[in-house]
């Protein structure tokens, strides 16, 4: 059975308390992938908010009437077909950054997070606080998305969003150069991996007891 939360608890405590990607450490790899730049990391956190928010509500209306057996084959239909039209959303409205995010769209039909909610959390309760569950997880993951995706594309290309930031007199006059590094995989699971030691640090109850 769920743990019983207020509704604030439970939209707000996936932000930091159990945040799924620092702290139940979940999604990790869209967070390799999608993260080099700031603009696909947004547009992929706001996608995983709408898919997750509206698949917990559609899996708690129909929780009742989906045979056990079958529950999880029902909920991968529920969410490949929200996930469907978030893909043509995109290609209608921003195809550039549709482009760019690739086949990781598709794959957030696979999204650990996803399944993980609508498993432990919509099976078991009602539509809003489902609902508000949804929004809060999205919401949790897609914070930990654009911090990694500004570091990542300020450091490794002095831009956000396409705009310079960097100064190019830094580059021309003061030798400064782009951590080339920044833009590559392996450095996304380093920018998490200090998330999680700065989120800890500030969090003792989530230090491990000796």
């Amino acid at each position: 059975m769920a743990e019983k939360l207020s509704y604030k608890d439970i939209l707000f405590n996936p932000f930091s308390k159990d945040n799924p990607v620092i702290v139940q450490v979940l999604g990790i790899c869209s967070c390799l992938a999608v993260t080099a730049k700031l603009e696909p990391a947004i547009v992929m956190g706001i996608s995983v908010i709408a898919v997750l928010a509206f698949s917990n509500v559609i899996i708690s209306l129909i929780r009742n009437t989906i045979p056990t057996n079958i529950r999880i084959i029902v909920q991968l239909v529920v969410v490949a077909a929200l996930v469907i039209i978030v893909n043509q959303l995109l290609l209608a409205f921003a195809y550039d950054v549709s482009k760019q995010l690739s086949v990781f769209i598709g794959l957030i039909i696979t999204n650990c997070i996803l399944m993980g909610r609508l498993e432990a959390f919509a099976m078991g309760n009602k539509p809003w606080p489902s609902f508000l569950d949804g929004i809060g997880n999205g919401i949790g993951y897609a914070i930990i998305l654009v911090i990694v995706g500004f570091f990542r594309e300020l450091l490794g290309s002095g831009t956000l969003l396409g705009f310079q930031i960097v100064p190019l007199s830094w580059y021309t006059d003061g030798g400064y150069a782009n951590n080339g590094l920044m833009i590559l995989p392996p450095m996304a699971l380093i920018v998490v991996a200090c998330v999680i030691w700065v989120h800890r640090s500030r969090n003792k109850d989530l230090q491990e007891k000796n």
